[in-house]
Order: structure tokens, then sequence, then C-alpha cells
């Protein structure tokens, strides 16, 4: 996990404001209001678990509020599970109350307006979840969102203490282990989430959740190899490229479309580190596997909206204390 944010190396002037630019940035836009602009304390700590996205962050009390016009705008399909480290926060979203404290989680969906309250000492865990793969699990969400899950059960007990760990391995994890591990956070996530909305189980069987991990893990483990193919991919998993890519289909995806999100969310992460500021365009893409410069801008610029080389000099630069 890297800091991205903390409020020491700020003005106390501009701390609240500069927090907000870089919380709408690294986790959705939003309004919000500081109970005193004069004592406002935050940090922002972000990583990532393959394509799940770890947002931790701690701040003085504040509401918080994401309207109807900021949601429709929303471009990234995910949906957010939040998960109270300490402190509590109270939140509302399609017609439900719920209050997290320590130990509690939740579903909220970004394409949907919602208000919080943050109390004073809280401290959150947000995990970026891939919206396909999870409702390939547990059905549809939206009727999930704002549910209070509570470690009182066992399986949400599980859930909570697993994501609770996840930060402090991110970035840590060999490729094809990270790509088990988010499988097996999102089968707990979906798990808690049928629990509590009383169904019977999550969609996937565990042995289709088995092939469909081997497949991931296919991918992460070569992903840096020019030659990488479906063939390849189904061949690692033991299965042909028809089923694989009937199994991908769950999740919206296909083996190559994977492949190449894949290689461009690592190539975006390398243009985000500081410590890998040498290495040119060039290096970085032919690092993860891309065979052409041309293509590999092209695919970029559709995917995030900008050139690489634009990318990297909107990396936000450390502020001035």
């Amino acid at each position: 996990m890297e800091t991205v944010f903390s409020t020491y190396e700020v003005h106390v002037r501009d701390r609240f404001d500069y927090w907000h630019d870089v919380a709408c940035r690294h986790i959705v836009s939003h309004d919000s209001q500081p109970e005193c602009r004069l004592t406002f304390n935050a940090a922002i700590q972000a990583g990532a678990l393959a394509d799940i996205g770890l947002v931790v962050f701690e701040n003085s009390p504040m509401n918080i509020s994401r309207t109807h016009g900021q949601a429709s705008h929303a471009t990234n399909d995910e949906i957010f599970v939040c998960r109270q480290l300490s402190g509590s926060l109270a939140l509302e979203q399609n017609g439900r109350d719920v209050v997290l404290k320590a130990g509690d989680f939740t579903l909220i969906d970004p394409l949907l307006p919602y208000v919080g309250r943050f109390s004073r000492g809280s401290n959150l865990l947000v995990l970026k979840v891939p919206r396909r793969a999870l409702e390939a699990r547990a059905g549809r969400t939206r009727e999930m969102v704002a549910r209070h899950i509570s470690a009182c059960s066992a399986e949400a007990s599980l859930t909570s203490s697993f994501l609770a760990m996840l930060p402090s391995h991110a970035g840590r994890l060999r490729p094809g282990v990270e790509q088990i591990i988010r499988d097996q956070v999102l089968d707990l996530i979906a798990v808690s989430l049928t629990n509590v909305m009383g169904t019977d189980g999550t969609r996937l069987s565990s042995a289709l959740s088995f092939v469909l991990m081997n497949v991931h893990a296919a991918i992460e483990t070569r992903l840096s190899d020019p030659a990488l193919n479906p063939a390849t991919v189904a061949a690692a998993a033991g299965i042909s490229v028809r089923y694989a890519n009937g199994l991908l289909a769950r999740e919206g995806t296909s083996i190559m479309r994977l492949i190449q999100t894949r290689r461009l969310e690592r190539c975006r992460l390398a243009l985000e580190d500081p410590s890998q500021s040498h290495r040119t365009l060039s290096e970085i893409a032919y690092g993860w596997g891309f065979s052409d410069m041309t293509h590999f801008s092209r695919r970029f610029k559709a995917t995030y909206g900008v050139l690489p080389s634009e990318y990297r000099s909107k990396v936000p630069d450390r502020p001035v204390i």
C-alpha cells in the first residue's frame, strides 16, 4: 500500500481541499463537508489485489454525499465493499440505512447516490470490486447495497477478518498467488452477501470457481510473455479455449480481453510508481508483454482516456509543506 495523501505534508489551510481532491480521484467523485476545517486530519493509502483496488483512509469527522449527477457520470463499472477498521460510519443508499462499526462491512454502489457521516477516529477499507465478477457469484447487487453485515455469523466473521488482512499483503504477492487470493476474496464476499439476503449460496459452484481461478492464474503468471495467447492459457488451465471463454463471459470478458486489461493495468501502475520514473514508456510496455508501441498507446488511451505519456505527466507530485 502506498500513502497517496497525508495531512502532515500539507498546510493547515489547504488540508481539507487537497484531501477532497485526492479522495475524488482515488475513490469516487463526491461532495463533503468537514466538522472543522482547522482541525481536519486525514490520510489515504492505495494499492491493488489483481483487478481489485484497495483504499484505506482515515479522517476527521465529516459528512459526505454522492449526488444523482455524480453517479450518472460514473465510468468504471465497479462496486465498493466497505469494511470499517475502527471508529464508525453511517451510510444511506437505496432507501436503507446502515451504521458500520469496527469489523462490520457493507456494499455501496457508485452508480447510485448515497450520503454518509464519518465519526471521529474513523478508519475505513474500501475494496473497488469488478461488478461483473461479483455478480457472477452473488447475483444482481442492487438490492444488496447498504445491508449491514456484522461479524456475528461464522461466514461474515471469516470474510471480515480476511478483508482486514489484505492491505498488509498488497503488492507483496506473486501474480499467480495474487489472482488466487482475489478469487477467494470475491467468493467470501459473495457468501456473506447471499447469507444476509437469505439466499442459497453463490452462483458459481466451487468446481467452476476453481477452474476460473486456474485461468486467471495462468494469465497472471505469463503476463509479461508477448507470445501469451488463448491456447496457451487454456492449456495451462487444463481446459479448452471455448470453455475458458464461456466461463469468463460470466465476468463480461474473454481470454484475450483479460490479457490486455491486466497488461494495461500493470503498465498504468508502473507509470504511477515514482520508483519506476527512470523507465521509458517502451521499457514498461515491452516489459508487460506489448510488442507494438502504437497498439499499446492506442489501447491505453481507449481505456484511460489519455496517452501513456500524458497519464504519467498527470501523476500528482507530493505536496510541498
